[in-house]
């Protein structure tokens, strides 16, 4: 491990951009939203389960891939687009009923799955870990692969943390609106449209 200095520098970065809204937080913020506290929290359970894959391949020295190879790059990143596109279209053309007390949530396992799917399609977040973690590793402390794997799961679950936040926070403030079926429709619509514009997001942005 780092030295004392290394590691809190590491943890205020870290917390730092965790903090900085980015797809993961919006995902959960929509499901916290529209579909209230437990979606929420399972949602950012997922995408911290999503983290443990993108940590395994950097330990593991797989991710290099995404940066050496742009095909490999476009590809992941395309298919992350088009996957939030997907649950954005399915969110929009849901003929459900109006009222959220009678419309029925995806099953938490879904809303997990679909947390962790959205992390690792997520090409940014593999590179963010290839650029940030090794600089603070340092090889005379001990094994890289196992200092990687650490400070990866601390970043982990302090990003984790910040999420059940915002899912906490994101049902808290819909849970007002639910006894609307109007607002409930505009939740269900406004969450389709999240999704369809992260993964234009995705689609388009950090093009080398």
């Amino acid at each position: 491990m780092p030295d004392l200095h290394s590691l809190l520098l590491f943890l205020a970065a870290g917390l730092a951009l965790n903090f900085t809204p980015g797809p993961d937080m919006l995902y959960v913020a929509a499901r916290g939203a529209s579909e209230g506290r437990a979606a929420g929290i399972v949602s950012a359970l997922g995408i911290g389960a999503g983290t443990l894959v993108h940590i395994t391949l950097v330990a593991l020295g797989l991710a290099a891939l995404l940066s050496a190879v742009p095909v490999a790059y476009l590809v992941v990143r395309i298919g992350g687009a088009m996957y939030l596109i997907y649950l954005g279209v399915r969110a929009l053309r849901s003929h459900a009923s109006l009222a959220l007390e009678r419309v029925e949530p995806a099953p938490l396992g879904v809303v997990f799955r679909q947390g962790v799917i959205t992390n690792v399609l997520n090409p940014k977040v593999a590179l963010f870990f290839l650029a940030f973690l090794p600089q603070f590793v340092d090889p005379s402390r001990g094994n890289p692969a196992l200092q990687v794997v650490a400070l990866g799961l601390l970043f982990d679950i302090t990003g984790t943390l910040v999420n059940l936040g915002v899912a906490l926070g994101s049902s808290r403030a819909a849970a007002r609106l639910r006894g609307s079926g109007r607002a409930a429709a505009v939740l269900h619509k406004v969450t389709g449209l999240l999704f369809i514009g992260l993964g234009l997001r995705l689609a388009f942005a950090g093009r080398r």
